[in-house]
């Protein structure tokens, strides 16, 4: 076989193999998934098909390990998603007939459409949020209002409290002329989570981060571990976002594995009186300024539905203190107060007040938060607990900043409570000031723990509960429990 032959034959079998690649790529991309498909599958509610679409593109060679982070969480997403929307419909409508014995289909299906009444379509089922039967009274009016009429207004002393906790607060700041450090106290937690029995094989090491108190603001001082069943214990560092006590512990087969601290500190009031306040014009250059009127992660957005709510509730008001008071009455009077899905399982937590009308305390506070930076005014997150006494609990407010006086508390969930006449200056008490039952464990919303976490956390934006994880993945909230205990020691 002469040269020519040789180099003819070569060439023909480059050929071929050029056609078999061709082909093959074609039939990869042929049949490759289209992320975009995956997307739009999880929006119509088809989570197993879902699923399936991301478990064969997960088996593609060409996914970038962001995409497979990203794709799995989606994944645990919709589980999650699932778990908070298992109601059914008998129960649901037991609960309404309490209060509605004669209800029928058509108001069922006004307050779906109202978003009153909180369904979802999964998988094709209608599912009801958990809490959807408790919320519609808190939700729709009409509703509320004959909750009131048949279980009359309950007890009030809560509100009797707070009214007096209040007023001692505002009256201090007034009479003397200072803002801050008013109706100090002491406050003692004991906090414990349990993880269940065998959640976690035998022999493995759980991860845990519990709440500890933030150790550098005005209002939470002299903060002390007073004791823990924890071997060496690691707290985070005093600027860290989210102020955490983190530690290890081994399994036992059949036993709950435990994590309890108690700790003790400081707490004081504030009242802003902003109308005796000089308020100075912001630096823009600063990086306060710039920092806290920016967007930030996937819920401080300025998105289409921020900016007509915008339109709407302030207008063209350029001061401050006027555009505050606009979106703080706004909100406490437009979006009432309503149990709330898990953080996580929301893409953007104002769009999604927006939308259905309602939200919880840390909902409230975004929306609140989002609406100022939009407008110019610095605003942050805050959060951890309210410590009230026989109402200890969760809860999420804000804080805004002026140039002048300097960060101030907000909490539109709490603002809601309308326990003063709307004439009285107090009225507005929560939009320039807050109690002193408060423990204040995040600066900021989903940033990173010490040390860092491998797993996604249970709750993707706050924490308050606490997070725990092992080699083997992350412990969502239904394989463990935590308790918190208070005592008041000057009491």
């Amino acid at each position: 076989m002469n040269l020519e032959s040789i180099l003819i034959r070569k060439i023909r079998i480059l050929r071929c193999l050029l056609v078999l690649f061709v082909n093959v790529y074609w039939s990869i991309a042929l049949f490759a998934v289209e992320p975009d498909v995956i997307d739009q599958e999880i929006r119509n509610g088809n989570f197993e098909a879902a699923k399936k679409l991301i478990n064969q593109r997960l088996s593609e060679g060409n996914i970038t390990p962001k995409e497979m982070w990203n794709r799995q969480w989606q994944k645990e997403r919709m589980d999650r998603i699932k778990a908070d929307f298992q109601g059914n419909e008998e129960r649901i409508l037991n609960f309404i007939k309490r209060y509605y014995p004669d209800i029928t289909t058509e108001q069922i299906r006004k307050w779906k459409e109202e978003k009153s009444l909180e369904v979802m379509i999964i998988d094709g089922e209608e599912r009801y949020f958990r809490a959807a039967a408790a919320n519609l009274f808190r939700i729709d009016q009409q509703a509320r209002q004959r909750k009131l009429e048949k279980d009359g207004a309950g007890n009030t002393s809560f509100e009797d409290f707070l009214r007096e906790h209040q007023f001692a607060i505002y009256s201090q700041a007034k009479q003397s002329g200072h803002s801050e450090n008013h109706e100090p106290r002491t406050i003692r937690v004991t906090y414990t989570l349990t993880v269940l029995p065998d959640a976690v094989p035998d022999g493995e090491t759980i991860r845990c981060w519990l709440p500890y108190p933030y150790r550098k603001h005005r209002r939470q001082t002299d903060v002390v571990l007073l004791g823990s069943n924890l071997d060496d214990p690691i707290i985070s560092p005093p600027k860290n976002e989210h102020s955490t006590i983190y530690a290890e512990k081994v399994t036992v087969k059949g036993k709950p594995t435990v994590f309890r601290i108690q700790f003790q500190y400081r707490s004081t009031g504030e009242w802003f009186d902003l109308k005796a306040r000089p308020i100075k014009p912001y630096n823009k250059e600063s990086d306060l300024y710039k920092k806290y009127t920016a967007e930030y992660s996937e819920h401080i957005i300025f998105t289409d539905e921020i900016k007509r709510l915008s339109e709407k509730l302030v207008g063209t008001e350029k001061e401050p203190v006027a555009i505050l008071q606009k979106i703080y009455d706004g909100i406490t009077t437009t979006y009432p107060w309503a149990s709330s899905r898990e953080y996580s399982t929301m893409e953007n937590i104002p769009s999604y007040v927006i939308e259905n009308g309602h939200g919880d305390c840390g909902m409230l506070s975004l929306l609140l938060v989002t609406l100022c930076r939009y407008n110019g005014i610095p605003a942050k997150w805050q959060s951890g607990f309210m410590m009230h006494p026989g109402h200890a609990g969760m809860h999420d407010w804000a804080e805004v900043s002026f140039d002048g006086i300097g960060w101030i508390p907000i909490d539109p969930s709490l603002g809601e409570r309308k326990i003063f006449d709307k004439k009285e200056e107090i009225a507005s008490f929560f939009m320039c000031g807050i109690d002193s039952y408060r423990l204040i464990v995040n600066e900021d919303y989903s940033c990173r723990f010490y040390p860092a976490k491998i797993y996604p956390r249970s709750e993707t934006v706050d924490f308050q509960r606490g997070e725990v994880e092992w080699r083997g993945g992350n412990l969502y909230f239904d394989q463990w429990d935590w308790n918190l205990q208070v005592e008041y020691p000057e009491k």
